[in-house]
């Protein structure tokens, strides 16, 4: 066990962190309370520049989850599910070109709010409750029992105890401070989650020997992301080019855990640049997060390590414990501990923000500022109370992280096609949005309960796949259903349709490296080549 392994010095170190970290975050939001007036707690004042949005949507992103998850798959599949980090970054750039536009435009705190706008009210509470649904049960719950595995396997502390614990330590500085709180330690733990990520890699990287040592060591096949449909990873090449495209825009586009941090931005300029930004970042986890447990395989291949992980879920704590000298271990399970924190927090606000903007305040339209914080604060912690419930049933899939992902394949895809249709097809109406996302919810859920199920039921189609089948199944829906009840002309729901995919490519682009035009075809191209590479 870890715990054993961690001296004085490493735990003052964690401890030293958690102390730090919810001090930082109370003093952030304490600071920010002159201007803490709705916008001030719950879009930090839309003063967010672009460095801090990018470092905010990837440690929102990476979670424990990542951390623990990512490794077990690269020690036990290789380097197949990078694709669900490099995959992100064309997705970001859709993000920056095409929706972070009309989000600052709109001048929306959330995005059922900009779905008002778009469709109708329908929609809006439609998607306002769903979104509450997936920031509880799936960004929050499944990050908290994870954190609650890495947590028992580095002090020895039982899960139950772990989740109540970071529970409260999170919800803390969440419910005191706001959305400002939340990127303030987002930044800060991004930093610390690179750096202790980075040095086990390179440690586990100089011991191997490095890539020709790690090629020899193991399967050719480990070292590809692109994988054929027999592979054992359950990840074919087509699953990842048709499925994740409808995950993807749901998580980056149009979740709002995840793009609150660009509705928080000074200007479309920052919002697209920090977007653009993170999709650079997310390069690196497939390197940081992914490739050490492959390198861990490899080092017991070669006998370089006499002992093994007792199972693939430890391979990250048995890393952390065999490679790294005191006062790092302190630091990775500081870094741990971090990813856990940043998403959870996050989700936490993002529910909190569309529960008042969303749903209460239609019923109180005269609640003040004051009000509405408190409103917020008080679901921050009903949110938690619920996500600690739910958090232990999640054991029973595969891998937490094949786990989380296809929660969210049944429930993207109808938001999915009802942004995307949104924003690029204006005969998309109210009737058709509204029917798409009630018949794709319902669907979602009954694929949902088939695969829960499954030792009964006997459903066997793979979540990627399924995410698609739903999408084509929601888009039918929607056009169906838009010709045959189109909306009358609307000025205001005009503007918020892209009049052709190249109009996102005019107006006001800043200058050289500060034209996101530039930045997106240089990061297209830097995906695209790296895809050819590791094919």
């Amino acid at each position: 066990m870890l715990s054993d392994r961690l001296n004085a010095f490493d735990l003052t170190i964690v401890g030293g962190y958690l102390v730090g970290i919810v001090a930082l975050g109370c003093w952030a939001g304490l600071r920010q309370r002159r201007g803490a007036a709705g916008e001030g707690y719950f879009l930090a004042g839309r003063s967010l520049t672009w460095p801090v949005i990018g470092m905010a949507l990837f440690a929102t992103n990476i979670s424990t989850v990542h951390l623990v998850s990512l490794a077990q798959e690269g020690y036990a599949n290789g380097l197949a599910y990078g694709n669900f980090e490099w995959m992100a970054a064309f997705t970001l750039i859709v993000l920056a070109l095409f929706f972070a536009p009309f989000y600052l435009r709109a001048r929306v705190a959330t995005l059922p709010d900009f779905l008002e706008r778009r469709y109708s009210r329908a929609c809006r509470d439609w998607l306002s409750l769903m979104s509450i649904v997936a920031a509880i049960f799936v960004h929050i719950g499944f990050s908290i029992y994870a954190g609650a595995v890495v947590i028992e396997g580095l002090f020895g502390i039982g899960k139950v105890t772990s989740i109540i614990a970071v529970a409260l330590l999170t919800g803390l500085y969440t419910i005191v401070g706001g959305l400002m709180a939340v990127v303030i330690t987002e930044t800060v733990q991004t930093v610390i989650l690179l750096t202790g990520a980075l040095i086990l890699t390179a440690s586990a990287w100089f011991m191997l020997g490095g890539w020709s040592n790690l090629s020899a060591a193991v399967d050719p096949v480990q070292l590809t992301l692109l994988r054929s449909a027999d592979d054992p990873s359950g990840l074919p090449w087509y699953s990842v080019f048709l499925g994740y495209p409808i995950i993807g825009i749901w998580y980056w586009c149009t979740d709002q855990t995840i793009v609150q941090r660009v509705l928080g931005a000074k200007d479309e300029h920052h919002a697209r640049l920090g977007a653009l930004f993170a999709g650079f970042i997310k390069i690196l986890p497939v390197f940081i997060f992914v490739l050490p447990g492959l390198l861990c395989a490899a080092l017991i291949n070669t006998g370089a390590l006499s002992d093994a992980p007792e199972s693939s879920e430890h391979v990250y704590a048995f890393m952390i414990s065999t490679l790294l000298p005191a006062g790092l271990r302190g630091l990775m399970a500081a870094a741990l501990l971090a990813a856990l924190m940043s998403t959870v927090s996050a989700a936490l606000n993002s529910a909190a923000t569309l529960f008042t903007h969303d749903l209460y305040k239609r019923f109180r339209p005269s609640a003040d500022d004051q009000r509405l914080i408190l409103v917020g604060r008080l679901v921050t912690f009903a949110g938690m109370l619920l996500a600690v419930a739910w958090s232990p049933f999640l054991g029973r899939y595969p891998t937490v992280f094949q786990g989380i992902n296809a929660a969210i394949c049944y429930i993207a895809p109808p938001i999915t096609v009802v942004f995307v249709f949104g924003v690029f097809w204006r005969g998309a109406s109210a009737r058709g949005a509204l029917a798409t996302l009630i018949t794709g919810s319902a669907c979602g859920l009954l694929v949902f309960l088939l695969d829960w199920f499954k030792a009964t039921t006997g459903w066997n189609v793979p979540f990627m796949m399924a995410g698609f089948y739903l999408a084509v199944l929601c888009a039918g829906v929607m056009t169906v259903v838009s010709l045959l009840w189109p909306d009358a002309p609307r000025p205001e729901r005009d503007a918020l349709v892209w009049s052709s995919p190249l109009a996102a490519f005019r107006g006001e682009t800043g200058r050289g490296l500060a034209d996101y035009r530039v930045i997106s075809v240089a990061l297209f191209a830097i995906m695209i080549a790296l895809y050819i590479v590791f094919a």
